[in-house]
């Protein structure tokens, strides 16, 4: 509602727990809010417990397609894109839902 273009979404979570939402969590949110996504995942073993965590970092675009390859789900790396800021407008303007948004109609649902 205050104009964000690009979301990071920072996590830890290990395999098991949730890798197989990893790849379409992120990209739905990027659709449904039509901005960019950056999901950052560790990677690695935990020396305490078991936790072994997936990686698999990226970017997505507001229509929900992966901008470049996906990150290693077993080395830190460093994941870099270009991304085309220009792409939001086109997407939002080519679906009406972010246009056509009522939030005087949800006034009290975001209230603190």
């Amino acid at each position: 509602m205050n104009g964000a273009e690009i979301v990071f979404n920072p996590s830890a979570t290990s395999r098991g727990l949730s890798e197989y939402i990893w790849k379409i969590e992120q990209p739905a949110a990027a659709v449904a809010n039509m901005y960019y996504v950056g999901a950052i995942n560790r990677v690695g073993i935990e020396p305490l417990g078991d936790d072994d965590f997936y990686g698999q970092s990226y970017f997505v675009d507001p229509e929900g397609k992966f901008v470049g390859n996906q990150g290693d789900p077993y080395k830190p790396e460093l994941i870099v894109r270009d991304l085309d800021m220009d792409k939001i407008k086109t997407v939002r303007d080519r679906w009406a839902f972010y246009r056509d948004r009522r939030p005087d109609a949800y006034d009290e649902l975001v209230e603190r």
